[in-house]
């Protein structure tokens, strides 16, 4: 029997603002809306936590049940990180953290959702690398530096040049 990882479903508090925050903030495209349901390209949805209590639980949600507890993290990619830094800021969108690179070299921020959900937003892995190499690095500092294999750090020098 084999088992396929379909996308990750976000339990939500008020679903139009949720989608707001995805669509107009992050920039994200809906694919489906069900109402109470919406889902997002890159196959993962929002689903009004009412709804879902109901449907997954068979019982009304309590004032006791917290959204964004701390302990799930969206993951999302962008080539234009600062841009996408200063859009949040003038936003108003809470920031865990601001940019910051992490050990392997690639930057990220971390925000919340308006749930309180962690929204990680970091730069391609590719853009790491490519500027690793511009930065003067060999090509076997790179994959030190990064994690990344020798051959892939290759193919994107090659790419480059």
């Amino acid at each position: 029997m084999g088992i396929k990882y379909q996308g990750a479903v976000l339990f939500v508090e008020d679903i139009q603002k949720s989608r707001r925050f995805y669509e107009e903030v992050l920039g994200q495209t809906v694919v489906m809306d069900h109402g109470p349901n919406v889902a997002f390209e890159g196959e993962w949805a929002l689903w009004q936590a009412d709804h879902a209590f109901q449907m997954v639980y068979g019982q009304e949600r309590t004032e006791e049940t917290p959204m964004g507890r701390q302990n799930l993290e969206l993951y999302f990619e962008t080539e234009t990180l600062d841009t996408v830094r200063d859009k949040l800021h003038g936003a108003g969108v809470p920031f865990v953290h601001d940019l910051r690179e992490q050990p392997w070299g690639q930057r990220v921020m971390r925000i919340h959702d308006p749930d309180g959900h962690v929204v990680e937003i970091g730069e391609p892995m590719p853009v790491v690398v490519l500027r690793f190499l511009q930065q003067g690095l060999t090509v076997a500092e790179v994959a030190a530096r990064t994690s990344m294999p020798v051959d892939i750090v290759k193919q994107l020098n090659d790419l480059a040049v």
